[in-house]
């Protein structure tokens, strides 16, 4: 059976262009790795990854190392901002295409020269990267491959994403907590991102490493999707899962998957519930620092369910009760359909993101009514301080001629209006109460 590796064309001494892409005997696109029928088959055989790439991958910028040594200040560690298993990630300022205009700031990776794994997944993220285009996946500007006489050298750059990841801003208490509606939005984004993967391009692509810490944050706090070193094309048309060794983060990966190495898009959908989790509790998937009980957060969240009373006992602490708890109700269901044991009974992330929304909707329109109703209540508050004030008895000079006496009749008809004002309003705000009550 046929598949797909990568060979590369010299350009200049040491210096390689794009990867190009060339039919032989196997590799990790092979179609020999998929078994029985994937919910994007259709009846045209859609172009493979490969294929893509070919068509796209021209529109990545090839950068000498040389200049990337530049733009790190020779990989000063001062400017390092991240590092993972495969190699550090540094903070750099590339010069515009063409040369002209102020200088952009990228963040470079450079994988550890011995890693042969890191390799692979450093031509993966090439590949995959340079075939997708999304507002929510983050964007691959080039790459760097060097086999010069001081080893290997293979560094992708990205566009910088100023606020670093999400798991920082949860997990790292040097960050301002991440507010209520900035988290639902974050959640929302990152599931755009997963659905474009799964069901928008031509051929499906399991991510197949979501987690906190590949969730990156722009200066508005858009997410973008980063690292796609593990990224796999989905199952072809008859198939329904890749057959491949078991590969991702421990605490996210899909028991299922785990299990028998069957990969499919319902095993992103697993570990985006995981993530649903840590975003409402603040809490890592497995914390060693905590009770025995709490190391697990799935096992700890099972104790306080949405719809238990004791429910916001998982919420976290550091949103000091500023969020919708009939929103958090929601969201914890949607984690719970996600985190379904049985993989075909996992909602698509399409379906994710249209539930997502209309939580955010109905939380909107609950502040809206929570911000009248303070409204209303401020006007009453209002209202009793003016009828308290004004005086039931006529002052006594005022009696003592007709005038006074229909400027009184007046003031008396005016007070009993604004107490009907104040009944029509109490009953308004009973009513929104009861409406309320009926939605929960």
């Amino acid at each position: 059976m046929k598949c797909f590796y990568f060979k590369f064309t010299l350009k200049g001494r040491g210096q390689r262009s794009a990867p190009e892409l060339k039919e032989q005997e196997k590799s990790q696109f092979s179609g020999s790795e998929r078994v029985t029928k994937s919910s994007c088959s259709s009846t045209s055989s859609p172009r493979g990854i490969p294929k893509l790439y070919e068509e796209k991958g021209h529109n990545l910028r090839v950068f000498s190392f040389s200049e990337l040594k530049r733009a790190t200040s020779d990989f000063n560690r001062l400017l390092k901002i991240g590092e993972g298993g495969f190699g550090s990630v540094f903070k750099g300022s590339i010069k515009p295409v063409g040369g002209n205009g102020e200088n952009v700031l990228v963040a470079i990776k450079r994988l550890n020269k011995d890693a042969l794994q890191g390799h692979k997944q450093w031509l993966t993220e090439v590949q995959f990267l340079g075939v997708v285009e999304h507002p929510n996946l983050v964007k691959l500007i080039g790459y760097c491959a060097l086999d010069g006489e001081r080893g290997i050298q293979r560094l992708l750059v990205y566009e910088y994403m100023p606020n670093r990841s999400l798991e920082a801003h949860l997990f790292n208490k040097a960050y301002d907590p991440v507010p209520w509606k900035t988290r639902l939005e974050i959640a929302l984004g990152a599931a755009q991102g997963l659905s474009y993967l799964h069901e928008e391009l031509e051929v499906q692509v399991i991510y197949r490493d979501f987690k906190c810490s590949n969730v990156l944050l722009d200066e508005n706090f858009k997410p973008k999707l980063s690292d796609f070193g593990l990224a796999r094309e989905g199952p072809v048309a008859g198939d329904t899962h890749v057959s491949t060794a078991v590969m991702g983060t421990h605490g996210y990966a899909a028991p299922d998957y785990i299990e028998t190495g069957h990969l499919t898009s319902k095993s992103d959908v697993w570990s985006f519930g995981v993530v649903l989790y840590e975003i409402l509790t603040g809490r890592r998937s497995l914390a060693r620092n905590r009770p025995k009980t709490e190391q697990k957060l799935l096992e700890w969240v099972k104790n306080y369910p949405s719809d238990s009373k004791n429910f916001d006992t998982i919420m976290d602490p550091r949103l000091e009760r500023q969020y919708s708890i009939n929103a958090a109700r929601k969201i914890a269901k949607l984690a719970d359909h996600c985190l379904r044991k049985s993989a075909k009974d996992r909602p698509a992330m399409s379906q994710v993101v249209e539930r997502l929304k209309q939580i955010i909707q109905e939380s909107d329109e609950e502040q809206e009514q929570e911000k009248e109703q303070d409204e209303h209540d401020s006007n009453e508050m209002n209202i009793v301080e003016v009828v308290e004030n004004e005086s039931v008895e006529p002052p006594l000079e005022e009696t003592k001629s007709s005038g006074s006496t229909e400027l009184w009749r007046k003031r008396m008809e005016h007070l009993a209006k604004l107490g009907e004002h104040v009944e029509g309003a109490s009953r308004k705000r009973f009513m929104i109460q009861q409406r309320a009550n009926v939605s929960s």
